[in-house]
């Protein structure tokens, strides 16, 4: 495991029986559903900008509990059909589904014996939405679990975030909470919907390790197959869960997923309509697949129940491309290179791998660097035909001569048979045809801080980067690098800062350009100039700070491209 992403232990291994269906699928359907989406974001007239499912929350609406109760009697989700919605994931391409039974406003998207709370008891719909997904999942052959909040509880005295007191002016502690309501609630959905796959605990919080002990006990004995995810608290659950809408930069060992969105939010909301392309949901499950995990990504239903338009067409569209090459994702090993390509990422499946173009080359051109083993044959994909493809060796480069005209819209797929087992060089190459961006994360850093960093854009929509900052006098950064072919290189940087900044860059401790730029409190993109570089092959390539706010600057990444 790269101990510079994620943060919870890796439990189980691949071969295991609970972990196969979740590293074979590789790709599934997370649901974000409850009395939120009938909000869609806007209370008493004002739109709250953020994840549609904290709108209660006092950093959002601030609803009371009494208020946020009185929107659940509202709440009736007529237009709700699970047949349909499990029909979407399955032409998506999809291998289950995950759907909050809780979420951390406390209401129960399933019919509660030990909460009224839930929407079979406080809404006009009387329905058991789960069942019926439940059932739906079986019939049509994907697995099914849910997602559970099992610390934050908004509306539950005792509850994380939730009132102090109950009705009577009584206190409350959180071990009432959780004997009360959470784990009689956790054992209702783990015994009474059938096999499920996964329990998605949720924002452990401070929640005592005694308590997950009792959690991941109860799931074990009733689910025996069923994973539990990261989040579940003290390192207890099965594989690693990312940070939500985190792709890692390098592959990482062991079983783990990342989280991400088809929008912006995961609750429903009215105004969201930054959709992810059918293209970038292909490229971040590939690339997903790439560095060896899952990619399990949301949907956020109305509060009608029904699936927003342009969230279907996406998954359906990108469904289609997965139905032609299957291959690619399912069951697919990581990327030998341990890091994506410019032009796109690399699977592999036995002594086969699929080159994924994402950015087709404009030059009739696409170079492949570091591949150690001998090629029995190379073809370029064409749903279910194929053609063959040349190619020749220079400077340790395999040179496919490709045609100009891709031949898939989304994704472009070469497919490599080798003579034997897959052997590379997977120093990070700068391609001829395309930009390269170098993140912190590649380099070694001396006498400053390298470390993980993330932001909100909107409130719970997450940016997630390598830095590097606390620069010394004589801090640098250094990348390896593979260089195809000598000339003129323009080097960019991407930093945030306080005051304008003199940098320079090195080559091999001895060339290097040097040049005084702005900075902004928002990682910006900076010019630094033309490097020569008079030889291919590999080269150490650093960075510097000569002048300016040592201490408060932040390097995300440098760029470099050949000038034309």
């Amino acid at each position: 495991m790269d101990k510079m992403w994620g943060n919870q232990k890796a439990g189980i291994s691949d071969e295991s029986e609970r972990g196969k269906m979740f590293s074979d699928g590789n790709y599934a359907m997370f649901i974000h559903w409850g009395v939120y989406a009938q909000l869609a974001n806007e209370w008493k007239g004002e739109t709250y900008y953020g994840i549609g499912e904290w709108i209660k929350h006092k950093n959002m609406a601030g609803i009371s509990v009494e208020e946020y109760k009185q929107v659940a009697r509202s709440f009736n989700p007529v237009n709700f059909y699970a047949d349909e919605i499990v029909t979407l994931a399955k032409n998506a391409g999809m291998k289950y589904i995950i759907i909050t039974s809780k979420h951390h406003d406390g209401f129960a998207m399933f019919h509660s014996k030990v909460s009224e709370f839930n929407i079979v008891d406080a809404t006009p719909f009387g329905r058991d939405p789960m069942k019926e997904l439940a059932e739906a999942c079986k019939k049509q052959g994907l697995g099914f679990g849910f997602y559970y909040s099992q610390n934050q509880d908004w509306t539950a005295p005792g509850g994380a975030g939730g009132p102090k007191k109950d009705s009577d002016g009584n206190e409350v502690s959180f071990e009432q909470y959780f004997e009360s309501k959470c784990l009689p609630q956790v054992k209702e959905i783990t015994t009474e919907y059938g096999d499920i796959v996964l329990v998605w605990f949720d924002t452990p919080g401070r929640i005592p390790k005694k308590n997950v002990e009792q959690l991941v006990a109860e799931v074990r004995k009733n689910q025996p197959n069923a994973l539990v995810s990261g989040r579940v608290g003290h390192g207890m659950g099965d594989y690693q869960t990312f940070g939500d809408m985190e792709i890692p930069f390098s592959n990482i060992d062991g079983m783990w997923e990342t989280v991400d969105v088809t929008n912006d939010s995961w609750g429903y909301a009215w105004y969201d309509k930054n959709w992810k392309s059918p293209k970038l949901i292909l490229e971040n499950v590939i690339s997903t697949v790439a560095r060896g995990g899952t990619y399990m990504l949301n949907i956020g239903p109305k509060g009608d129940g029904s699936i927003p338009e342009a969230a279907s067409y996406i998954l359906l569209r990108s469904g289609e491309w997965l139905k032609k090459y299957p291959q690619v994702v399912y069951g697919a090993d990581p990327s030998p290179w341990d890091h994506k390509m410019p032009w796109g990422d690399v699977t592999k499946k036995d002594k086969k791998l699929f080159l994924s173009v994402y950015d087709w080359p404009n030059s009739g051109k696409l170079y492949l660097p570091g591949l150690k083993t001998e090629i029995a044959e190379a073809k370029l994909l064409v749903g279910e035909s194929s053609k063959k493809l040349e190619y020749t060796l220079h400077n340790g480069w395999l040179v496919f001569d490709m045609p100009y005209e891709k031949p898939d819209q989304l994704v472009s797929v070469i497919e490599l048979t080798l003579t034997e087992d897959c052997k590379v060089d997977g120093t990070v190459a700068v391609d001829p045809n395309y930009a390269l961006e170098l993140s912190t994360h590649f380099a070694e850093a001396k006498n400053c801080n390298k470390s993980k960093h993330k932001w909100m854009e909107k409130f719970g929509e997450w940016k997630h980067i390598m830095q590097v900052d606390q620069w010394q006098k004589d801090g640098s950064v250094t990348w390896e690098i593979d260089i195809f072919e000598a000339g003129y290189y323009m080097i960019n940087l991407k930093y945030a800062g306080t005051e304008r900044t003199v940098w320079r860059a090195t080559l091999d401790g001895d060339t290097f350009i040097q040049n005084q730029q702005n900075a902004s409190h928002v990682y910006h993109k900076y010019d630094l100039g033309w490097l020569k570089i008079d030889e291919s092959g590999k080269h150490q390539l650093s960075v510097s700070i000569i002048d300016g706010d040592f201490e408060g600057t932040s390097l995300e990444s440098i760029t470099i491209h050949k000038v034309q």
